[in-house]
């Protein structure tokens, strides 16, 4: 199975499964981009996977379904009245040749899934708006708690998983990242790849959990360094890792 991005709006990406002549696509806000992918590379379009609710990850399901009889996999959530299957915590499903995992992950919203799959020795996880590259969603229906829970959730997968975001907010989140935890050697190296990669028009995604858990702060609560900056920006003295992680979210917001 490859993995292709397409870009959306100015800062979306739709994931591209393919194998073979099939394709699955993962959260078309857009359905210009995935229609321009299929016919430029000949491809049959075969379902969508949708993690939330939010118009730019599921704008375009309407018009990729008008005209096919597609699986569309998404969560729990009567507004997306495309989904033919909903998608709950635990459940397993096969796309591709891969074995998928659906994990509740709410935060960000209340209904937002990720999809963990597997593919040999191979892991991938497609986490939507919950988890970014060195950065998380903002909470626009959950709790912090709740979305403590979920980074904790993905962070748990393998190492060696790739981390597959819907936006491209990587140069934003690394500067917040500095800020935050300034004598972190590898989120300097980080943010220096990065910087390359968008100076010649390169995605930064996918991401791989080993290097979230190295330099993502919202993964990194339990690091004094990551402590007192969340103390000295709320300016409170925090009891737990969640209380951490509360105060930098806030922080971010503000940022």
């Amino acid at each position: 199975m490859n993995i292709y991005s397409l870009p959306a709006f100015t800062d979306n990406y739709i994931w591209a499964l393919v194998e073979g002549t099939q394709c699955w696509v993962v959260d078309p806000g857009q359905a210009a981009p995935v229609e321009r992918f299929l016919a430029t590379h000949q491809l049959q379009l075969e379902g969508v996977l949708i993690t939330h609710h939010h118009g730019d990850h599921t704008g375009g399901i309407s018009e990729l379904t008008k005209h096919r009889n597609l699986r569309v996999i998404g969560p729990d959530n009567p507004s997306i009245t495309e989904i033919t299957d909903t998608a709950r915590e635990g459940d397993s499903f096969h796309l591709l040749g891969a074995t998928f995992h659906t994990m509740a992950v709410p935060g960000h919203t209340l209904d937002h899934v990720a999809y963990q799959g597997e593919a040999g020795s191979r892991h991938v996880v497609f986490c939507g708006d919950t988890l970014f590259a060195g950065g998380c969603g903002r909470l626009f229906e959950g709790t912090p708690a709740q979305m403590w829970h979920s980074l904790n959730k993905i962070a748990d997968l393998p190492d060696r998983t790739e981390v597959y975001a819907a936006h491209e907010y990587t140069t934003a989140n690394l500067t917040f990242a500095a800020a935050v935890d300034p004598e972190n050697a590898q989120l300097q190296a980080r943010i220096a790849d990065v910087a390359a990669c968008r100076a010649h028009g390169i995605a930064t995604l996918p991401s791989s959990i080993a290097l979230e858990k190295a330099t993502n702060p919202f993964l990194r609560a339990a690091k004094p360094a990551l402590q007192h900056a969340a103390a000295l920006a709320s300016g409170e003295r925090l009891s737990s890792d969640e209380a951490v992680f509360a105060a930098l979210r806030a922080y971010k917001d503000r940022f």
